[in-house]
């Protein structure tokens, strides 16, 4: 596809969570405590909403979110609205780190499907409608990866009574997304990111590990998950800019695995039908940028160079040598920028202040432009 044919690439973009205000943050507490009904808190989420599309705005994005700030965090409150999804205890195995061998404190929720998948309505409509409504720019929305329904658990957390066959599983999961999808594009939705941290796992020795300890094979898996995301957006308009977006993790300034991408790009960048991939490279976790040789001509990569981690600014001509050095892989009028992730994909937020996930996303705008001439 040449770069005309292209939809239009944002040279600078978020993956999409902003961190919270307190105000925001207190009325969730009261809410989750019952001394707040959900119309009270929809209401101040909904000016906190406003507040953020202003802001994005008046910094020059051209793609702007909700910020997520309806959700606990990036994908508990999508999965848990699936009908015969159960979200149950913790998987210890996959703890965050903040450095190898020291735990964060924060584990990740396991799902069980406990019944047949199906979608009881629209789970992302009523957000879209209103934040598109609050825009002039592009309304972007975030989804969360079907994958997180499986990875934790396997196929051991697949109820046999419900899924004696598997493949009706697999099924019914990816049609969940493509009934999803399609409502949002009924809206008028036209970019939609999937966010799957949890293929970025296979990269990761102690999660590849996991994976064997409940009886799953990680190299037959990741096929498996390429031929579910591709389900999922099989049915999607060719007017929809669709993205995935693959961090390590990222909770709270944590994050859970590490690694290059080269134990999974040449199975996963030509197979999955998406037109840009957001690729965290911050940090030397994240390896180097060789396996992006298997990344299709008519592919687009946003190098998330950026952290949301920490507050420290990053080095503007490291920047540009990067963004130089990635293009020896990818042409340049294939690349964008942008953070390497969320700046809040937990409520609480990353360890970061709120001056300073502005001047980051500055930084990324303000490069963008220097690099292509446009944000």
């Amino acid at each position: 596809m040449s770069a005309s044919a292209r939809k239009p690439l944002f040279r600078a973009d978020h993956v999409g969570s902003l961190l919270r205000p307190p105000e925001l943050l207190a009325a969730r507490g009261k809410w989750k405590s019952g001394e707040m009904d959900a119309a009270q808190l929809r209401e101040i989420e909904d000016k906190a909403i406003a507040d953020v599309v202003t802001l994005q705005e008046g910094l020059g994005l051209q793609a702007v979110t909700d910020g997520e700030f309806r959700r606990e965090n990036w994908w508990i409150d999508f999965i848990s609205a699936i009908e015969g999804i159960e979200i149950s205890s913790p998987d210890e195995a996959a703890g965050f780190q903040k450095a190898p061998g020291t735990a964060s404190g924060y584990v990740p929720k396991n799902v069980r499907t406990v019944g047949r998948l199906g979608r009881p309505g629209d789970i992302l409509a009523d957000d879209f409608a209103f934040l598109n409504g609050k825009t002039a720019n592009t309304a972007k929305v975030t989804i969360p990866s079907p994958t997180r329904v499986h990875f934790h658990g396997g196929d051991a957390s697949v109820d046999d009574g419900a899924y004696p066959d598997k493949d009706a599983f697999w099924e019914d999961l990816a049609r969940v997304y493509r009934d999803e999808i399609a409502a949002l594009e009924a809206l008028g939705c036209r970019y939609i990111q999937i966010d799957d941290p949890v293929i970025n796992y296979f990269v990761d020795t102690r999660m590849r590990d996991n994976l064997r300890t409940i009886g799953e094979d990680p190299d037959m898996l990741i096929h498996r998950y390429a031929r579910l995301l591709n389900d999922c957006v099989s049915e999607r308009s060719p007017e929809t800019y669709l993205t995935i977006h693959l961090c390590r993790g990222n909770a709270q300034s944590a994050w859970i695995a590490e690694g290059g991408y080269e134990p999974l790009a040449e199975a996963l960048f030509p197979a999955i039908d998406v037109d840009a991939w957001f690729l965290e490279y911050d940090d030397a976790r994240s390896g180097g940028f060789e396996p992006l040789r298997f990344m299709p001509d008519d592919r687009c990569v946003v190098l998330g160079l950026v952290t949301t981690k920490r507050g420290d600014m990053e080095d503007r001509d490291e920047i540009l040598r990067r963004i130089e050095e990635a293009s020896g892989y990818v042409a340049l009028d294939r690349l964008g920028l942008s953070p390497q992730c969320g700046f809040a994909s937990v409520d609480l937020g990353n360890l970061i202040a709120v001056e300073d996930q502005a001047a980051k996303l500055s930084f990324v705008i303000d490069l963008a432009r220097e690099v292509w001439g446009e944000a």
